[in-house]
C-alpha cells in the first residue's frame, strides 16, 4: 500500500465527516439532506457542493422526491463509498503506524507561556 494514497475526495474534512456519518448507518439506510446538514452544521450550499463531489466519485447516491418546498432528498453511501472509506482509514493507520513513538508532544499556542 502506498503511504501517499490518501483519497483526495474523502480527505477534505467536510467530505470525511459526511462519509463517516453515512458509514455509521446500516448498509441500506439513508439520511435526509436536512438531517445530515443539521448533524454536520454545514450550510445548504456547502453540503450540496460536497455531496455532488462525492456522488461524482460514486461514493454516495441521492434521491429527491417531490418538487419545490415539498421536495425531500435522501442520501446514502454506496458500496464503493464504504470501500473507499475503509481504504482511507487503512492508509491513515499505516501512515500513523510509521510515526516514531518517541515524538514529543507539541504545545498548542494556548499552552505556551
Amino acid at each position: 500500500m502506498e503511504t501517499d494514497a490518501l483519497d483526495p475526495v474523502i480527505h477534505a474534512p467536510a467530505r470525511l465527516r459526511i462519509v463517516a456519518t453515512l458509514a455509521a448507518l446500516p448498509d441500506t439506510d439513508t439520511l435526509s439532506f436536512t438531517r445530515l446538514q443539521d448533524m454536520l452544521d454545514l450550510t445548504p450550499g456547502n453540503l450540496i457542493t460536497h455531496l455532488r463531489k462525492l456522488e461524482d466519485a460514486g461514493y454516495l447516491t441521492s434521491e429527491t422526491t417531490g418538487n419545490g418546498r415539498a421536495s425531500r432528498t435522501q442520501v446514502a453511501l454506496t458500496h464503493q463509498g464504504r470501500a473507499a472509506l475503509h481504504n482511507y482509514a487503512d492508509t491513515l493507520r499505516h501512515l500513523l503506524d510509521g510515526l516514531p513513538t518517541t515524538l514529543a508532544p507539541v504545545a498548542s499556542p494556548a499552552q505556551k507561556p
